[in-house]
C-alpha cells in the first residue's frame, strides 16, 4: 500500500518559493531599501504625533488572521510598516519626545547594531566568539576610565565589567551574588532573615529583583525620603532602619543607592551611605542608569563621588549614551562573586580555554546563557564620536534643560519642584496660580476650625494635582510633544526630560509654548454665552 502524501495546493509552485533565506545580493538590495526607509523616517519623524493616538486592539483589525503561505516582497511589507505599524508607534526618536528618560540613538550605534545582527554570534563563552568576549572586556575598561571609576572596578584592577540587557538584570545578578555570599556565612536556611534597602525613589526594578532573588516581601525596605534632603536617601534614616532590623533578628544584605532617580533625578549621597552599609558588611550597588553617562564630563563627575565604597555600579548606555537598546553597563569589584552565584558548567560547554581559567566566561556574569554581541555597537559609538564629542552631546542636553528651566521660572504661574541636576526639569502649575484662578479655594483661613482648615488644605492639594494632571493629558493629547509625570511628596509634577538625539533648542522653546497654551486654556477657560 502506497504512502499518502498531503500537499498544500501551492507547494509545488516553485515560482513563489524563496530558494535561500540569506542570499547576499538580495540582502544587499533589501538592506538598502530598509536603510532608506529608516533615514526617511528620521527626516520626517516630526510630522507624527509623538504619542501614538491609536486605540487598544487597533492592529488586529488591520492585519490578516494568519501568516501568509507564500512570500511577500519587501516593498509590500515596508508599505504595511508605514501604513499600519508607524501609526501605532510612540516616537521615542522624535525631537519632541520629552517623556520618561531618553532612548538616545546615533548613526554609530545603529550601524553597530547592524554588525551585531549580521554576525549574529551567540557569545556565551570565549570559544563561542573570542572577539565578542575580548572586545566587551576592552570597551568596559575604556568606559570605566572615561567615568574615572576606581581601578578596582576594572579588569586592569582585578574587577571587571559586563554588558547586561537592563538595570533590572544588573540588580538581580548583584543581589544574587550578595545573597549567596551572606548565606554561605549564616546558612541557607536563614534566607528569610535577609533585608534589602533602597528609598521610596529607588527604581521599581529593585523591588522586582528582590522578589526574584527570594527576599521575603516583608524584608524589602523602601525608606521614605523628604523635600528636606531633596528626596535623596538619608544616611541617618538608613542607619536607624538597619539598627531596628538587627534588633529584630534580621540580617542587612544589600543597599541600592541611586544617582539620578527616575522621578526627579535625586542623587543619593554615596559616600555616607557606603560608610553605613560597610559597618554591616552589606553589598552596595549604585544605580546610575540615566545620569551615570553625564559623569564622563569632568564637571558632572562629582555626582558619583563615593562610588569607591560600593561593590557594583551600573548605567544604561541605551538611555543617555547614544547607544541603541539594550546596553546596560555593569561593573563589579569582585567578579568571582557573580561567577560563584551564576555559573553552570555542563559538559557540552567544556573546552580548553575555559579550563585554562585565562578567559572571561560572560555566561557566568548574567542570568541567561545566550548573549548578544552588544560590545560592538558600544565600541562603534566610542570610536565614531570620541570622548570629546560625547561630552559635548551631553552638555548640549543639559544646556537645553537650563533654558527650559529658565522659561519655567519666567512664568509666575509655574514653579520647579526639584533641583535640576542633569537634563530633567520637574515643574508644575503652582498652587498660587490655581487659587488665583479659583478664588473659592482661598478661604481656608477665614476663621475656620483647624480640622476644617486641614481638610480644606488637603482639598486644595487635590485640586492642584488634578489641574496638573489635566494639563499633562492635554499636552500629550495634542500630539505635538510627549511628557510624563511623577508624584513626589504628594505633589503631581510634570517631567520634561531632554535627551533625544534629534532635539534642538527650537524644539524646547516650542514645547514650552505648548505647555503655556494648554495652561491658559485650563486656568482661564473661554466663557460660554
Amino acid at each position: 500500500m502506497g504512502i499518502l502524501k498531503f500537499e498544500h495546493p501551492q507547494e509545488n509552485n516553485s515560482v513563489h518559493m524563496t530558494t535561500s533565506p540569506l542570499d547576499p545580493e538580495e540582502f544587499r538590495r533589501q538592506g538598502h531599501m530598509v536603510i532608506d526607509f529608516i533615514a526617511d523616517y528620521y527626516k520626517t519623524v516630526e510630522k507624527y504625533p509623538v504619542l501614538s493616538q491609536v486605540q487598544p486592539g487597533y492592529l488586529k483589525k488591520r492585519l490578516p488572521e494568519s501568516a501568509p503561505y507564500d512570500p511577500e516582497p519587501i516593498e509590500t511589507i515596508l508599505r504595511d510598516v508605514q501604513d499600519h505599524i508607524v501609526p501605532g508607534l510612540t516616537h521615542w526618536q522624535s525631537p519632541n519626545y520629552f517623556a520618561y528618560f531618553p532612548a538616545s540613538n546615533s548613526t554609530a550605534a545603529f550601524l553597530g547594531e547592524m554588525l551585531a545582527a549580521g554576525f549574529n554570534v551567540v557569545g556565551f563563552n570565549w570559544m563561542a566568539s573570542p572577539a565578542a568576549t575580548e572586545l566587551e572586556s576592552i570597551v568596559m575598561d575604556w568606559l570605566g576610565d572615561m567615568l574615572q571609576l576606581p581601578k578596582s572596578f576594572l579588569f586592569s584592577g582585578n574587577g571587571g565589567g559586563v554588558l547586561q540587557g537592563t538595570t533590572c538584570e544588573a540588580i538581580i545578578c548583584t543581589m544574587a551574588a550578595a545573597r549567596d555570599q551572606m548565606l554561605s556565612q549564616i546558612g541557607r536556611e536563614n534566607i528569610g532573615k535577609l533585608v534589602v534597602y533602597g528609598s521610596d525613589q529607588t527604581h521599581s526594578g529593585f523591588q522586582k529583583a528582590s522578589q526574584i532573588v527570594g527576599i521575603h516581601p516583608k524584608n524589602f525596605r523602601a525608606i521614605e525620603t523628604t523635600a528636606s534632603t531633596s528626596f535623596a536617601l538619608s544616611p541617618e534614616v538608613l542607619k536607624s532602619t538597619i539598627r531596628s532590623d538587627i534588633e529584630a533578628g534580621l540580617v542587612p544584605l544589600f543597599l541600592c543607592a541611586t544617582v539620578g532617580t527616575t522621578a526627579i533625578t535625586a542623587v543619593d549621597p554615596l559616600g555616607p551611605l557606603c560608610e553605613v552599609a560597610k559597618e554591616h558588611d552589606m553589598w552596595v550597588h549604585v544605580d546610575a542608569a540615566y545620569a551615570g553617562s553625564a559623569s564622563i564630563c569632568p564637571e558632572f563627575r562629582y555626582f558619583i563621588d563615593g562610588v569607591e565604597g560600593a561593590d557594583s555600579f551600573s548605567l544604561n548606555a541605551h538611555k543617555w549614551f547614544f547607544t541603541t537598546l539594550d546596553c546596560c553597563c555593569l561593573w563589579v569589584k569582585n567578579p568571582s562573586a557573580l561567577v560563584s552565584s551564576l555559573s553552570t558548567y555542563p559538559e557540552y560547554l567544556r573546552n580548553k580555554a575555559t579550563d585554562s581559567k585565562q578567559v572571561v566566561e560572560y555566561k557566568d556574569w548574567q542570568i541567561a546563557l545566550s548573549r548578544r554581541f552588544r560590545a560592538i555597537k558600544l565600541w562603534l559609538v566610542l570610536r565614531s564620536y570620541g570622548v570629546g564629542n560625547l561630552r559635548n552631546f551631553i552638555r548640549s542636553h543639559v544646556k537645553m534643560a537650563k533654558i527650559f528651566e529658565g522659561l519655567v521660572g519666567m512664568d509666575k504661574r509655574f514653579e520647579t519642584v526639584a533641583p535640576r541636576h542633569f537634563s530633567l526639569v520637574c515643574f508644575r502649575v503652582s498652587p498660587s496660580a490655581i487659587i488665583k484662578a479659583n478664588p473659592s479655594l482661598s478661604d481656608h483661613d477665614n476663621g475656620k476650625h483647624k480640622a476644617d482648615n486641614y481638610k480644606l488644605l488637603n482639598g486644595v492639594k487635590c485640586v492642584v494635582n488634578e489641574v496638573n494632571s489635566k494639563l499633562l493629558e492635554a499636552i500629550n493629547g495634542s500630539g505635538l510633544v510627549f511628557m510624563t509625570h511623577a508624584v513626589v511628596g504628594g505633589m503631581y509634577v510634570l517631567r520634561f526630560a531632554i535627551g533625544a538625539s534629534l532635539t534642538e533648542e527650537k524644539h524646547v522653546v516650542m514645547a514650552w509654548k505648548v505647555v503655556q497654551e494648554h495652561a491658559d486654556a485650563i486656568l482661564h477657560p473661554p466663557c460660554i454665552n
